[in-house]
């Protein structure tokens, strides 16, 4: 499994989101500071319980009674705010520990943040602090909360200013306050989307991320969670936080930043996070149904579709629209999106003939000219038909200029059909100008503007539909494959340090019921002869060095052996070339191996990530790895359909179902092969660091697979 967590249970966020009394220190009425801005908008969100400013300068703020420090305060807040100098932020949360504070907000920066080590130290300080007086920080160097559903907001965000708009059921979580509140919450409620939470959570020191994210999933305020992350501390509780999604049937979309050199560097001088390498935290993603996106706009874009928690039961859309142009820029979107446009029924065929004489076969996405502007009526009818029809799972029509009238018609037409649906409506209104997609969004109906972000919706919500289903039902646990001996390939494993040779490692794998190659040791030319004949056939020959992993480098192998003369010469030429390569390596002796079949030749690994632990790797051999980067990961352990997931991302998996006269590769030895390594990645995390099998080759179907080479790499302090 991924790496143990590490954090504390559980804790429940609804006193730090709605306390019932609230305390900020370092509150103001002057100018434009932070605690001024904070103040202001605690004042002006419409909280209705108390509130307590504290500042040993005031009296009185805003016509509220001004405490010299928290120790004075005439009851224990639930929540307490800290936006003084940095240097004065531990002496304050010693008086809320001593008041019994459950929960505090710390906006000061000055801690890792900087990146240096003073700031590092700080940070540690406050971990340390909140672990042993049990207080729950939010924070440092945060923006805090702001919570629609009971009015409560402790943010300096100018993003909240004016009427507060009203709640809806899209949670936000972002380490960046600016970003979180203006580019994400704001830009959301722009377009129509109502918002139940959201936090801008800083360094996390404390609180985290899926703290957070867990509170907005347990609320019956919220259905959908959006998440601007620049890396994650714990991924065993990520993976516990996305299958809690799952059950829930409340999805979770991500943005993270870091994914490449400049961006993992601007987030460790952000908020000291270290991104962790982006094709794991992708496959991560993938594998346990988090939806991921890569600008700030896809994020509420997703929500638009997704917070109505209608799945379409698979990815087959149907369209209709005025103008082909339309039609025509859909389906190319679609097709590269890997949305199906199925044929319609013959019943829906005939129906569609009723308002389209003439037209013959009426093809999907369907052009339907001036009939969807001119006879509107007959549109919804035919729009009706179409989504009636087994064979679609949504219907996702197209609006472009029409009447205030029309455009509700066809909204509502859509809010009661017993399928999803979504509107793409790329004009405007005719005969009101103030009217447009926001009303139709901030109404519950998804609206889009454009064909990318709606069927990007789409995908998302009928793949998220079915992992859902598969998790409910069981499919997304993994399950051991037989013939496993986890206690002797953990005995053997101990005996070793370093780097394992082949031999060794094969007999690892063996106990773990792996196609290893038969062979034997020889250390000299006569048992080498000797082991030849057992074999029965043609043999490899390789040094056996625990120093020289990389033997074809040394030219210390030698293929297709066949008949004593040969086993001779080419065993001292192994020895030779090995000694010459590395003269003081230790040689064991020479391994003599069946020559294995042809086939296609695979590389599996194991890798050890900081964030996630033990991860598989997959990958054709030659250079499909080592140039193209054709790799595909998986946190272990996986079920064999995410194996088979796993084979279908490489780009070269067609060579596997067999090209140009080849024949299918052996697929199902191969997708068992792949899950027995998981669970070995899983069992032995503690002792390995990494692992290669390469090559694995793939026989034709019904033949199996053969590990070819193996090397282990041993932890050096399991």
């Amino acid at each position: 499994m991924s790496t143990p967590s590490t954090a504390r249970a559980y804790t429940d966020l609804t006193g730090l989101f709605a306390p019932r009394a609230v305390a900020l220190v370092g509150a103001s009425d002057q100018g434009e500071r932070f605690g001024t801005r904070v103040f202001r908008q605690l004042m002006n969100f419409g909280y209705a319980g108390p509130i307590y400013p504290v500042n040993p300068r005031a009296t009185e703020l805003n016509g509220l009674t001004c405490y010299p420090s928290v120790s004075e305060l005439p009851e224990t807040p639930d929540h307490v705010g800290i936006t003084v100098a940095t240097e004065r932020v531990f002496e304050v949360l010693e008086e809320c520990a001593a008041r019994g504070v459950p929960f505090a907000t710390v906006y000061s920066a000055g801690f890792s943040e900087t990146g240096t080590e003073e700031g590092r130290e700080r940070q540690a300080k406050l971990v340390a602090f909140a672990r042993r007086t049990g207080m729950r920080i939010m924070g440092p160097n945060c923006n805090g909360v702001i919570n629609f559903v009971d009015a409560f907001a402790m943010a300096s965000t100018g993003a909240i200013a004016g009427p507060r708009r009203p709640a809806g059921n899209v949670g936000v979580v972002s380490h960046s306050g600016g970003l979180g509140q203006i580019n994400v919450m704001w830009r959301a409620m722009e377009t129509g989307l109502g918002i139940s939470y959201e936090a801008s959570i800083g360094n996390e020191a404390d609180l985290d991320s899926i703290d957070f994210a867990r509170f907005m999933l347990r609320s019956a305020a919220t259905d959908v969670v959006l998440m601007a992350i620049e890396g994650i501390k714990d991924g065993a509780r990520l993976i516990e936080l996305a299958r809690e999604a799952a059950e829930r049937e409340k999805p979770i979309v991500i943005l993270k930043f870091g994914r490449t050199e400049a961006g993992s560097r601007a987030a460790a001088s952000h908020t000291g996070t270290i991104a962790g390498a982006d094709d794991i935290y992708d496959a991560a993603f993938r594998q346990f149904g988090l939806i991921r996106v890569f600008e700030t706009n896809e994020l509420y874009e997703m929500a638009t579709l997704l917070r109505t928690r209608r799945w379409p039961k698979g990815r087959r859309v149907a369209s209709a629209a005025a103008t082909g142009g339309n039609i025509v820029q859909l389906a190319d979107v679609g097709e590269t999106l890997g949305i199906e446009w199925p044929e319609y029924s013959p019943q829906t065929q005939a129906t569609l003939a009723q308002f389209m004489p003439g037209y013959g076969k009426i093809s999907n996405p369907t052009d339907m000219t001036s009939l969807a502007t001119g006879e509107p009526e007959n549109f919804r009818r035919a729009l009706q038909a179409i989504a009636e029809d087994p064979q679609v799972d949504l219907i996702a029509p197209i609006f472009a200029f029409v009447k205030r009238v029309d455009i509700e018609r066809g909204a509502e037409l859509l809010r009661c059909l017993p399928k999803p649906a979504a509107m793409l409506w790329v004009g405007g209104c005719t005969d009101d100008q103030t009217f447009g997609p926001r009303d139709l969004v901030s109404g519950g109906l998804p609206v889009f503007r454009n064909a990318t972000p709606c069927l990007r919706a789409v995908r998302a919500a009928a793949d998220f539909g079915a992992m859902a289903a598969e998790y409910k039902s069981g499919l997304r646990t993994p399950v051991r494959p037989a013939g496993i001996d986890t206690g002797r390939a953990l005995a053997l494993l101990r005996g070793f340090e370093g780097k394992l040779t082949e031999r060794e490692a094969k007999d690892v794998l063996g106990a773990y019921g792996f196609a290893v190659t038969q062979e034997h040791l020889a250390t000299s030319i006569d048992e080498a002869i000797a082991h030849a004949r057992a074999i029965q056939g043609p043999v490899a020959l390789k040094i056996d060095s625990p120093d020289i992993p990389h033997k074809t480098e040394a030219g210390a192998i030698r293929l297709d052996v066949r008949g004593e003369g040969a086993l001779r010469t080419a065993f001292k030429e192994v020895v030779e070339s090995a000694r010459t390569y590395a003269p003081s390596a230790r040689i064991n002796g020479v391994l003599v191996q069946e020559m294995v079949p042809t086939g296609i030749e695979m590389m599996l690994g194991i890798v050890r990530d900081p964030v996630f632990g033990p991860v598989v790797a997959v990958a054709l051999g030659g250079i499909h790895v080592e140039v193209l980067r054709d790799i595909s990961y998986r946190i272990a352990p996986v079920t064999f359909a995410e194996a088979r997931r796993m084979l279908r991302e490489l780009r070269g998996y067609k060579l596997l179902e067999g090209v140009r006269g080849e024949k299918a590769a052996d697929m199902e030895a191969l997708v068992e092969t792949l899950v027995r390594l998981s669970w070995f990645a899983a069992d032995c995390a503690d002792e390995i660091a990494e692992l290669d099998i390469n090559p694995l080759r793939v026989l034709e179907r019904g033949a199996g697979v053969r590990v070819v080479d193996a090397l282990i790499v041993r932890r050096a302090n399991p």
